[in-house]
């Protein structure tokens, strides 16, 4: 059997081949060493039964017909790692512990759903770079996904070795005493987190609780029980915004004692639904900080004044039995004061180009003796179908970068910036390469992404979808490919004319009526190979639509932009008929996945589009 042939997903660290194979008999049985390690038994013989193998589970050792025998075994010397050999008849997984176990399994899931029953004798000695690797859904933004689409995602990632989960929370936990702020979001429950933290707990996942505690807090503040804690109640007005704009308050006040009041009320409500030690306080992006009711104090104090701020927070989450995570962007603008920060606090550094997160910012941290995660993403969102060049550029950087100066983890972001409008399944690919590079970097870089996803995340055995999900996820080449954190084009439904004639304007190279028409001709092309994948999955009609309406919507901005440059043979009047019916679609591949709490608002973001058509 040719070694090439073999695909996993993560690659095994060291894998060695006898050059043999044999069938596995119809008449074995799994024998684990105690009953702690049957989820991960159970785990194994539904992926044999799908090969045609019957093998009944049994505790104990005294048997002559075993097949797999599952075992914990303290010479695998590094938690979660594991040995699996296939040989001599019999398959032996020994972990470390029950996660090593439940990794091995995982491993020879995907051999049998490659090679059947008719294994290839090797030997696998594995065991992962991160001992922490996240991926954290964006579920504030306005999208919360249901139970069913959450349960399905975390036997994906799990089966790929992820053993961490993050729900980024702004005001999507029906907090008791806060329910004007979520009436209208479809928010997760106290009884849907507890379940769901049971769920992941199985598959030696974390759910790490995650409640942002500084800025985007625009859910609370626009309620008039909390506005008084803003930082500026009037609003704010960001640099990259159309002049005259705006924005609604978002940040609270850190020196009133009352945002500390509403924050510790959270946190005693939240965590105890959890049974991670992790806690994520959030803390990024405090954009109103110092320029409203604190500017006196950050005229005078600098940083010092988040820093205060900070330390309360984690004065609280320690009080709560938890080990605080923050997002490090703040801090590490002020270099003087990272090592004044708490032993134990863990900074998340995050950046979302290819070439982020910093490598100076991973050696400050190394150097003030914190543990740290690094925090790249899938590059899925303001881009509809990911940006693949560049989502796999910052996770490979963020994993070299962070194994350099000895990160503790890796969190794979997935974020919902503008609405949300990108559908699950175009971040497949970075969560897939993600779980690849947190596991082994070395044996990961040159993965065969698109096989792997057509085997373990797609399920085609025509070998289709993963190299289209890759090409159209790279078509945002063709047209201004160095856009911080997303699509020109995407931007384009999403800003007045006036703003994408100025951008067009700014991009590095000329946007041209040439360029934009080959873009349509590309994302045609590319999605139309669709019909020919055949996917052995239930889930392939929602692949399909949201892929199909992932292209439909870039061609659309292409075509916009062409109207706007007076180069569209189509009427402003068929161009609303056409956003129309995306729009209807858009709403039906959200419910197929997603609670309907926020769809309203991330559809009400075409509505100007709908008004400029209308003005021609």
């Amino acid at each position: 059997m040719p070694e090439k042939s073999l695909i996993l997903l993560p690659m095994p660290r060291q894998l060695n081949y006898f050059g043999r194979t044999f069938q596995l008999s119809t008449d074995a049985l799994i024998a684990i060493a105690s009953s702690a390690l049957l989820f991960e038994a159970q785990t194994a013989q539904k992926a044999l039964a799908a090969a045609g193998l019957n093998w009944p589970i049994v505790a104990g050792a005294h048997y002559e017909n075993v097949g797999l025998q599952l075992a914990i075994d303290d010479t695998v010397p590094i938690a979660e790692g594991y040995a699996l050999r296939i040989e001599n008849g019999r398959v032996v997984i020994h972990g470390a512990d029950a996660a090593g176990v439940y990794y091995g399994v995982c491993t020879l899931c995907q051999l049998l759903q490659q090679y059947d029953s008719e294994l290839p004798t090797l030997a696998i000695e594995d065991f992962p770079d991160f001992p922490g690797r996240g991926v954290m859904l964006d579920v504030s933004r306005d999208r919360v996904p249901t139970m069913e689409t959450l349960y399905a995602l975390i036997d994906k990632l799990a089966s790929w070795k992820v053993n961490q989960l993050q729900l980024y929370m702004e005001h999507t936990f029906a907090y008791q005493h806060h329910r004007e702020v979520w009436a209208e979001a479809s928010p997760f429950t106290g009884q849907e987190i507890l379940e769901l933290d049971a769920y992941c707990h199985q598959r030696h996942i974390q759910l790490v609780p995650n409640q942002n505690s500084l800025g985007h807090m625009e859910r609370w503040l626009k309620f008039p029980r909390y506005l008084g804690l803003a930082e500026k109640p009037e609003g704010f007005s960001v640099s990259w915004d159309l002049p005259g704009k705006i924005r609604p308050p978002s940040t609270l006040n850190p020196l009133d004692p009352g945002s500390l009041e509403l924050i510790y009320g959270l946190y005693d409500e939240l965590l105890p639904h959890f049974t991670s030690r992790l806690f994520n306080v959030g803390g990024d992006e405090p954009w109103e900080l110092g320029k409203g009711k604190s500017q006196a104090a950050v005229e005078a104090r600098g940083g010092r004044v988040y820093l205060e701020y900070l330390l309360k927070l984690h004065e609280k989450v320690t009080a709560s039995g938890h080990q605080m995570q923050f997002w490090g962007d703040i801090i590490v603008k002020y270099p003087d004061l990272v090592p004044e920060l708490p032993a134990d606090a863990i900074p998340m550094l995050w950046g979302y180009e290819a070439n982020d997160p910093a490598e100076s910012e991973c050696e400050m941290m190394a150097a003030a003796g914190l543990e740290f995660y690094v925090c790249p993403g899938t590059s899925t969102w303001n881009s509809l179908a990911g940006r693949t060049d560049n989502a796999m550029g910052n996770l490979r950087t963020a994993a070299t970068n962070g194994r350099k100066y000895g990160a503790t983890g890796y969190l794979n972001t997935e974020w919902g910036d503008g609405g949300h409008w990108q559908p699950l399944s175009p971040a497949y690919l970075g969560f897939a390469y993600g779980a690849a590079m947190s596991w082994c970097v070395a044996a990961n870089t040159d993965l065969d992404i698109a096989t792997a996803l057509d085997l373990y995340a797609f399920h085609d055995k025509a070998g289709v979808m993963g190299k289209l999900a890759y090409d159209l996820g790279n078509v945002y080449q063709l047209i201004d490919p160095h856009r911080h954190n997303g699509n020109t084009l995407v931007y384009s439904l999403q800003m007045p004319r006036q703003f994408i004639l100025a951008a067009l304007d700014k991009a590095d190279q000329p946007i041209t009526v040439e360029k934009l028409r080959t873009f349509i001709q590309q994302v045609d092309a590319i999605i139309g190979r669709l019909p020919q994948a055949q996917f052995e999955t239930n889930e392939a009609g929602l692949v399909i639509a949201e892929y199909q309406q992932a292209a439909n919507l870039l061609r659309h901005a292409a075509k916009r932009v062409l109207w706007l440059m007076g180069e569209l043979d189509q009427s402003p009047q068929a161009l609303a008929a056409e956003l129309g019916r995306l729009a209807e679609q858009q709403q039906t591949n959200w419910l197929a996945r997603h609670r309907i709490g926020g769809l309203s608002d991330s559809i009400r973001r075409f509505d100007f589009l709908f008004e400029e058509y209308q003005q021609g």
